[in-house]
């Protein structure tokens, strides 16, 4: 099974770049260029047969990817070395790690992504270069699973900044002036959270001489866990994470280019590369390289509770569909952080265990769900925006009779998030409140089912003017979407229902392991560093 794993990043890594040269072959430009066209049309307009073709090699790549990642997890792998530089005594070389918490990633990344390019099959056809599109997209998958598998914190930071690349292309890719201007602020600031992020590894380098983080984590208490260095090291991490989880008040970029994106990359920008590269990344230089502490745990609480109101807040006010998603992401993604904030409190004071191990159980399971109900939202706003051409909520109406397989799975998918039984949101939002209760954080627990209640209110304005009442000039010819774009809908409805109804037996397989892992020291890491 330990050579399953580097074919996370290998799979779209590789058929990326074959899709490209597929796209580009010399042969066909030079019949194209025969018959009238020139080399450069086959890359914008590649024939019927020739799409279909590489539209299928996208999608088999991320249902190889999908299988893989749900066949590692019973696997007992823990971690490999890419490249045979090093062994576990040394820690040279790549190394990938397999533990319970990489498992439950790489299954939520391939999960949304499936799902994504199902539904881009339809929905991009209005869009020039599609086999553009799609290599950037298994560019972007790839590294995100290389984010999460990463080892040491280099290779972190490298496949951070691929997926960071990929995305910036695909916010700007209708390459309209919302868009260009969405993936220009986009690009600054993820380049600042970026430069933050490599000063801060750069400064744990300079401290232990190592990257590999359990290592990193082994050394840094003959350092001095509050020496200036550590913290300057931590500040920029934290800093830089932050903005890439855009948790308020580094949130600027998120509205714009969550919106302004295809509605696949909207997906896959709010269900998992805000977590992968931000929330996940948090959680584990917070837990397994810094170690848990009151100073770390007050940040993670702060950003939390900041995000998950201000978002909140903004959300009720917003009639563009997709930006009352974008700051919907921000609100939610501040129950996961906070969540994490309070079990880190716990860990760090000596407190139970066993509450701070249900504090993490509900993070990770919002983080699932959110993945799960996020997605199936920004899709469904994608249905309805390429139907009735806006994205403006008074300006619809009456979709229910007009599109009844998207306004049902919208309807599931508004349900989840605002917490209704016996959907999977509820049960994730209920664990987080009971869990930062029994902490004693009798406040943080109002404010989160204040927040839950605010959510509610902004997907009932969502149900009243999309989907209910007397259809608007806009929304008064539309139609069902394309049978695909419906499949991918369903299939995360589907999700949303199944992960409410199986909450047991996924914490047993799935979240179990994971909360293993941010409970225990770096040593659970790598199964062979122990400090």
């Amino acid at each position: 099974m330990d050579a399953l794993v580097p074919l996370l990043v290998v799979v779209p890594f590789g058929a990326a770049f074959i899709l490209v040269a597929l796209a580009n072959l010399p042969g066909l430009a030079r019949r194209r260029a025969e018959g009238g066209e020139s080399a450069g049309d086959l890359a914008s307009a590649p024939g019927p047969r020739r799409h279909r073709v590489l539209s299928l090699l996208a999608c088999a790549a991320v249902l190889a990817n999908f299988i893989i990642a749900l066949a590692l997890l019973r696997a007992d792998i823990g971690h490999i070395y890419v490249g045979g530089w090093g062994d576990e005594k040394s820690a040279l070389g790549i190394e990938l790690v397999c533990d319970g918490l990489a498992k439950l990633m790489v299954v939520i990344i391939n999960m949304v992504a499936l799902v994504s390019i199902i539904f881009s099959w339809s929905y991009m056809r209005r869009f020039t270069k599609v086999w553009l599109f799609e290599a950037l997209f298994l560019l972007m998958t790839g590294a995100m699973n290389g984010v999460v598998l990463a080892g040491d914190l280099f290779n972190m930071y490298v496949f951070l900044e691929i997926a960071a690349i990929s995305s910036y292309a695909l916010v700007a890719f209708g390459c309209e002036a919302e868009e260009l201007e969405a993936a220009f602020k986009y690009l600054i600031l993820g380049t600042v959270g970026s430069a933050f992020i490599l000063v801060g590894v750069t400064i744990l380098y300079s401290l232990t001489g190592h990257l590999n983080m359990a290592k990193v984590h082994e050394l840094l208490p003959a350092v001095g866990q509050t020496s200036p260095a550590v913290l300057l090291a931590a500040a920029a991490l934290l800093g830089g994470l932050a903005l890439k989880a855009a948790m308020v008040p580094f949130h600027a970029w998120l509205p714009d280019a969550h919106p302004s994106a295809p509605a696949p990359i909207s997906a896959m920008l709010s269900g998992v590369l805000i977590k992968a590269a931000g929330i996940y990344a948090l959680a584990r230089i917070v837990f397994n390289v810094l170690g848990p502490t009151t100073e770390y745990a007050a940040i993670l609480m702060a950003l939390g509770v900041v995000s998950m109101v201000v978002g909140m807040f903004l959300a009720l006010g917003q009639q563009d569909f997709k930006r009352l998603l974008a700051y919907s992401s921000i609100s939610q993604a501040g129950y996961i952080v906070l969540a994490f904030g309070v079990a880190a409190h716990l860990l760090a004071t000596g407190g139970d265990r066993n509450i701070a191990g249900l504090c993490i159980f509900g993070g990770l399971f919002h983080l699932f769900n959110h993945a799960a109900f996020k997605s199936l939202l920004f899709l469904s706003s994608g249905s309805i925006e390429q139907q009735t051409g806006t994205r403006m909520l008074k300006e619809m109406g009456g979709l229910t009779r007009r599109m009844p397989v998207t306004s049902f799975c919208c309807r599931i998918g508004a349900l989840s998030i605002a917490g209704v039984p016996p959907l999977n949101g509820f049960f994730s939002k209920l664990i987080i409140i009971i869990g930062l209760a029994l902490a004693g954080q009798l406040v943080l627990a109002a404010i989160a089912a204040g927040v839950a209640v605010g959510t509610l209110l902004m997907y009932v304005k969502v149900q009243r003017y999309a989907l209910e009442g007397e259809p608007s000039g806009a929304a008064a010819n539309a139609r069902e979407a394309p049978a695909m774009m419906c499949v991918g809908l369903v299939l995360l409805a589907v999700v949303c229902v199944v992960a409410g109804l199986a909450l047991l037996p996924l914490r047993d397989v799935v979240f179990g392991p994971a909360e293993d892992v941010l409970l225990g020291a770096a040593g659970k890491l790598t199964g062979g560093l122990t400090p």
